[in-house]
């Protein structure tokens, strides 16, 4: 029973001295790039009438900050307009295995979203494949920064035919 004790805290003594010389893993320089979104954005929105809803403008304030260890960019999400208020979350991060951004969100109506995100220059680019109302379509929101502290929207969807179609665009403003 004393050696199965020793032998114990020998292996413990081991496993720690090699968790302590382990590095623990720092974000990739794709992170940074997501350093533009930082602060709090004002969103003015023009949703486009569709097959959800009669469209209206929408004023959306967001704000973005590092989680702790730098791998994901938080938001929290404040809105308002023809369709009523609500709240949301969502994460930006970059899975290095895949070579893609990553976006995920979830709002107070229940709704979640998933998309990959790619970026050109100033032109960054969400897409997903989802279901709505029961039927597979594909997402497309892409950004286009303007300037530090400026970006203009665009969000679009795939319908029955296959074509895309606008359903809602606006700008974006990062307050001061």
């Amino acid at each position: 029973m004393k050696n199965i004790c020793v032998l114990s805290c020998v292996s413990a003594i081991f496993l720690l001295s090699a968790m302590a010389s382990a590095q623990m893993p720092k974000p990739g320089p794709e992170l940074k790039r997501l350093d533009y979104f930082v602060g709090t954005w004002t969103l003015q929105c023009d949703l486009k009438p569709n097959q959800f809803g009669p469209g209206g403008k929408v004023t959306e304030i967001e704000h973005f900050s590092w989680m702790d260890g730098g791998f994901f960019l938080v938001s929290q999400e404040d809105y308002t307009g023809s369709m009523g208020e609500g709240k949301g979350t969502s994460f930006m991060g970059y899975d290095a295995m895949a070579k893609t951004y990553t976006y995920d969100s979830f709002n107070t109506w229940g709704e979640a979203a998933h998309a990959k995100g790619t970026v050109s220059g100033n032109t960054w680019t969400w897409t997903s494949d989802t279901q709505m109302m029961g039927k597979p379509t594909q997402t497309r929101f892409t950004v286009q920064e303007s300037a530090p502290d400026s970006y203009t929207f665009k969000f679009e969807m795939t319908g029955a035919d296959g074509a895309w179609s606008t359903i809602m665009d606006g700008k974006a403003t990062k307050n001061k």
